[in-house]
Order: structure tokens, then sequence, then C-alpha cells
């Protein structure tokens, strides 16, 4: 990591990141380590190194129509709990719409994830029963990250890996199989991809990133990353980039107890990398991690540290809905946290929307995030942003 000399190199990526959209017009093939850093096979800079980063564009999900309510208008005539309903996205039974559909008819949550193997929801337009409870627009996502993370695979076949994304593929044939796939997950009526993963490292395939990843080069990752959301983005739907600060080289897995990664410093330099870029991915969330970072987190997860939502929104200028990863089932946090403590704490810190697969249903978490907001615990202000990035994010305002 240290032998990297990344700024110089990422003052070559700018021009390299404009082969995802222009890439239709050039022949398919692999593009090597060599060349995503900005290079050619023969060594060198095939172009003139440009701005070290791009222009500082606000980054976020924001389609906006002359049609549309203001979001300060739409935010004003929710009530509370309805405001604080959207930032939940919650887990719900994929066999079939009879239980999500009740979850949100209940309490009117922003979203649902769909996880596990079943595909009832997934048919025959199940979704559609779903989504008719909702009074505003609902989000409704799953992880089709490629290789051992799918969820649609036994609908609409298997895609590879990204780590053999990268390894075999262009960054035009990654941006087309991405638009290929996000269209049979909106066919579907799924609108959130929890992909890509632009964490950096290249592991063994059980590990728990290893093969998640597009390469153990930061620079080579963004770019097929980016290639991978844009594909996704142009079959309309909303990419989650994952998982800040960095996963790739944290110490074991969130899933199963508290994990570090090296200090702040160390990821800046490798882990980090990816970040710096996101104004050049377009609209698209960002997904934090269950990470302790030394000398930015203070022994907390980053899901939950104010000092991580800072560092994403100053440093790295990101406008767009940053979502936690998941606050039910991953010990990282429930080994220290009960679920209604761990969404406030989250929510607080600068979390847009609070993800859990299990645990709880949101009344009791609603129950509690509304007496924060009464006593002055979460303030008022925060939740208004959290709830205007969100309907951002669903085109639901302007």
């Amino acid at each position: 990591m240290g032998s990297r000399r990344p700024d110089r190199r990422i003052a070559w990526l700018a021009a390299g990141l404009i082969v995802i959209g222009v890439a239709t017009a050039h022949p398919a093939r692999r593009v090597t380590s060599t060349e995503a850093a900005g290079g050619s096979a023969g060594g060198g800079p095939t172009q003139p190194p440009q701005a070290t980063r791009p222009a500082a564009t606000p980054n976020s999900a924001t389609r906006t129509d002359a049609s549309q309510p203001t979001c300060a208008a739409v935010v004003a005539a929710l009530p509370l709990r309805r405001r604080l309903a959207q930032l939940l996205v919650l887990g719900v039974d994929p066999t079939g719409p009879g239980a999500a559909t009740r979850l949100v008819r209940g309490e009117q949550v922003g979203g649902i994830f769909i996880g596990g193997t079943a595909t009832g929801l997934l048919s025959g337009h199940a979704l559609a029963r779903v989504r008719a409870a909702s009074r505003l627009p609902l989000l409704v996502a799953v992880d089709e990250e490629g290789g051992r993370v799918q969820r649609i695979d036994r609908l609409g076949g298997s895609i590879p890996s990204a780590q053999t994304m990268a390894a075999t593929m262009s960054l035009r044939q990654v941006r087309e199989l991405a638009l290929a796939r996000g269209r049979q997950l909106r066919q579907l009526g799924v609108t959130v991809d929890f992909a890509p993963v632009v964490d950096i490292g290249a592991g063994s395939d059980d590990a728990v990133i290893g093969d998640r990843s597009f390469s153990a080069d930061p620079l080579v990752s963004t770019r097929y990353a980016a290639a991978f959301a844009a594909g996704l983005r142009a079959a309309g739907v909303l990419p989650v980039v994952k998982h800040f600060p960095g996963h790739g080289h944290a110490s074991g897995d969130s899933h199963a107890g508290r994990v570090t990664t090296p200090p702040i410093g160390v990821l800046r330099g490798d882990d980090l990398v990816p970040y710096r870029w996101l104004p050049s991915f377009g609209p698209v969330a960002v997904m934090v991690g269950h990470l302790d970072v030394p000398g930015l987190t203070g022994g907390q997860p980053a899901s939950l540290s104010p000092a991580a939502y800072r560092l994403l929104r100053t440093e790295y200028r990101f406008g767009g809905v940053a979502i936690t990863d998941d606050l039910g089932s991953m010990k990282a946090v429930t080994d220290r946290f009960g679920l209604a403590d761990a969404v406030l704490r989250a929510l607080r810190a600068g979390a847009d929307i609070a993800l859990w697969t299990s645990g709880a249903g949101p009344a009791a978490v609603l129950d509690r995030l509304q007496a924060a907001v009464a006593s002055g615990e979460l303030p008022a202000a925060r939740v208004n942003e959290a709830v205007r990035r969100v309907l951002i994010a669903k085109s639901a305002c302007a």
C-alpha cells in the first residue's frame, strides 16, 4: 500500500473515466491495470495529466421536474412519524408479498430489502401489490453484485463476480452487463441495487470481500465500479457504492463481530481512493460499513460515527443518500447496541437511511425515534435533511 503513488496516478484517472461513457465507440477488450491508471500497455500516460479531481458537483440521485412539488413542501406535509418511517429500509420475507404489503401499509416505511434465495416476491408482479400500499414511492432493494452475491440468478441467469469482470471484460462490456441486469431488475420491480463494491482487495473467493472486489488496484476498482454503476443507472436502478470507508483490508467480517481497518491515513492512500471520484460516478447512494477506523471513528463502527459521515460529506463531497449496512443482523453492531439504539445513533451521526433485515419490526424503533426528536436527542433538522435526500432519490420532489 505504501509503495503506491496514488496522487500521481489519480491525476490520470479523470481521462480514463471518460471511457465508461464513450467505450461503445471502440472495440470491446479487457482494460489492463496500467491502462486503468491512465497509461498504455507500453508504459506512460496516453493523455496529458488532468485535474487531480473532477469538478466539485454535488452527488445525489436528483431528477428535477417542474411539475413536481418542492421537497420542502412534501417534507412539511408529512407527520413526524411518517418522516421518520421514510428513513427506514427493512428486510422482508422474499417468498411472497403478504408480509411486505402489511409492513408498508402499516408504517409507510421508506423501502424494503429482498434478500435470500426465494423468488416469490420477485415473480408474477408481486411487488406491484407492495408498492400500491405505499403513499410515496417505495425503494425496493436487492444486493445484486454478481458472483456469490446474487439475488435474481434463478430468474435472470448468473453474472460473474466483480473480480472476474475486471479480469476478463472491458469497461464497455461491464457497463453493458450492468445495463442488462438493471433492466431485468426494473422489470421485476427492483429500484435499488446494493452494488457495486468499491472495496480494494483480491483475496480468496471465501473471504468476506475477496472476489467481490474488482481489483487490488484502487484505480482499476474505481473505473470498473463506475462502469457497473453507469449501467445500472441507465436502466433506472439506483446504484449503492459500498462499503465506506473501505472493507477490503479490514481485520475480519462485520457479520461475525467487531472489525478494524488500517488507520485513516493508510485508507486515504488506498481503500478510500474510489471515493475521491464519487462526483464522476453520477447519481449513486453510499453504504457505510460497520468498520472501526483508527484515527477516525473513536472505537465506534463507521455506520454510527459522526466523524465518518463528516468525512464522506466534506472531504469526499458526497451529497446523496448515505445508507447503513445491516444494523439488525451483523454482530459488529448487535453485540454492542440494541436495534432501536443503533438506528438512533446512525441517524443522529449522519445516515439518511437505516437498514436492517432482522431483529424487530418498525413500530418500536419509530417509537424510540419519535421520543428522541421530542427530547432533542435527534434534531428535527437532521431528520428533515435526511428525508429530503431520500425523497429526491425517489424522484418524489424537486
